[in-house]
């Protein structure tokens, strides 16, 4: 069974929308080796509507290094509107609890969720989401900048699996959620 696990560039004050803005300044080696790191487990990557939309036209199209793995990777789109896919190694998969876990259950190997607030808040809140990584960028962003968790977001506890401080001043933190449905 598959592991969900989501990552953001986040600042201080939980901005996580527009990160070339704010992050590239510290984007170094250290940096470069936890991403690096993360991609080498993913089997697939899981993405709402929005996002897949911006990274199909940008990948489809881009001559970067990293291209290839975005289009190569098997990817999966929470979408109730997708229906036929056009890029590479795409399925549309239903916004529905049993759907996703279906995924979750057919893959052997960890599940990538970036760059998709929305997605991760509601994995959160159905017990979906296995891990949470948060890269905290020494910067505030201020502004009507969308921010991880909105001020109705409902509460989650999670338990800090990890940290470790980078030089560029990036804080790496590895939380793993508590099931907010628990059965008994």
């Amino acid at each position: 069974m598959g592991r969900i696990i989501s990552s953001f560039w986040i600042s201080l004050d939980g901005v996580v929308e527009e990160p070339e803005n704010w992050h590239m300044p510290y984007l170094d080696d250290e940096l470069v080796d936890i991403i690096s790191a993360g991609m080498k487990t993913n089997k697939a990557l899981l993405m709402g509507r929005q996002l897949y939309d911006e990274w199909s036209a940008h990948w489809t199209t881009s001559t970067d290094d990293i291209a290839e793995y975005f289009n190569m990777v098997p990817k999966y789109v929470i979408s109730s509107s997708l229906q036929d896919p056009t890029w590479n190694n795409t399925t549309a998969v239903p916004g529905d609890v049993e759907a996703v876990q279906k995924v979750k259950d057919g893959i052997d190997g960890d599940i990538q969720v970036t760059g998709c607030a929305t997605t991760v808040r509601w994995l959160l809140a159905h017990d979906l989401l296995d891990e949470l990584q948060l890269l905290v960028h020494p910067v505030v962003v201020g502004g009507k900048q969308q921010h991880l968790f909105e001020g109705d977001s409902p509460s989650h506890t999670l338990t800090l699996n990890d940290s470790r401080a980078l030089s560029s001043g990036v804080v790496h933190h590895i939380y793993r959620p508590h099931p907010v449905h628990s059965g008994a």
